[in-house]
């Protein structure tokens, strides 16, 4: 679809709202794990009626392609609000989803990479933030293997061992079982069809922060954990942060995964 500029200029207004306060978010996902609603209130202020003004253009211009669209939008805000109730996304991560696509369906401007084919701008940010949060378990990776650490091999990509003693100060969730029998210590790692299968039931993880902010609850799993000297924790970096990156990168450079077909096809 062709955007025009009486379209193209609200599209800029809310991406740049939307791209402040998702960086913002981040430092603050970073720092606290935790990111208040009211933190996207000045966003949505801008926004929505940006929105409601490009959605009305659109419509005028051409009610089919609209159509497409909002149905395209209501999909994503769909699965992205199921994705949150089974636990499989953090309530940040799909709301800022959510709000994404629901404010800018398009791609304000053409990227440096072009625009690809669909221009769904919120697909794009998906994938985007998909792949860049692919880098970090290879890095974990390499840093097990650096280190020596042994474990399943699942778990070399998805998290690290730390201080027992410590691991309320770590930032992410425990991907061990440690029990105590009969003076002796079991463990064994919680794999991830089975970590799946509790997030889908509402069993909660084990966060260390947690372990930080009610220390008293915990009592007992802090105790294991200084008993067994080191334990796994998964590397607990918010996917807001790739969010935010893959919203950055869509808006500026393209869609990383249109790119990376054409030149398997020879494009």
């Amino acid at each position: 679809m062709t955007i025009s500029l009486v379209i193209a200029i609200p599209l800029m207004v809310a991406a740049a709202a939307i791209g402040i306060t998702l960086i913002y978010a981040s430092v603050l996902d970073a720092r606290e794990r935790r990111v208040p609603h009211r933190t996207w209130r000045p966003a949505l202020a801008i926004a929505i009626p940006a929105a409601i003004w490009i959605y009305a253009l659109v419509f005028l211009a051409d009610w089919h392609a609209a159509a497409g669209y909002l149905i395209l939008v209501a999909v994503f805000c769909g699965f992205f609000y199921l994705f949150q109730a089974v636990n499989l996304f953090g309530g940040a991560d799909a709301y800022a989803l959510i709000i994404i696509t629901a404010c800018i369906p398009f791609f304000p401007f053409d990227p440096y990479l072009g625009t690809p084919p669909l221009g769904f701008f919120p697909f794009t940010v998906l994938t985007n933030a998909v792949l860049i949060n692919i880098a970090a378990p290879i890095a974990i990776l390499a840093k097990n293997l650096l280190e020596g650490n042994r474990a399943p091999l699942p778990c070399l990509f998805l998290g690290f061992p730390v201080d027992g003693k410590r691991i309320q100060n770590e930032f992410g969730f425990v991907m061990e079982d440690i029990e105590e029998e009969d003076g002796r210590l079991t463990r064994r790692f919680i794999g991830f069809t089975e970590s799946l299968g509790r997030m889908v039931r509402g069993e909660r993880r084990l966060y260390t922060k947690d372990l930080r902010l009610h220390p008293e609850d915990y009592q007992r799993e802090l105790a294991l954990y200084r008993k067994a000297g080191r334990v796994w924790i998964s590397y607990g970096i918010p996917f807001i942060i790739p969010i935010t990156a893959g919203f950055l990168t869509a808006l500026l450079m393209g869609d990383i995964l249109f790119v990376i077909m054409k030149i398997l096809v020879g494009m």
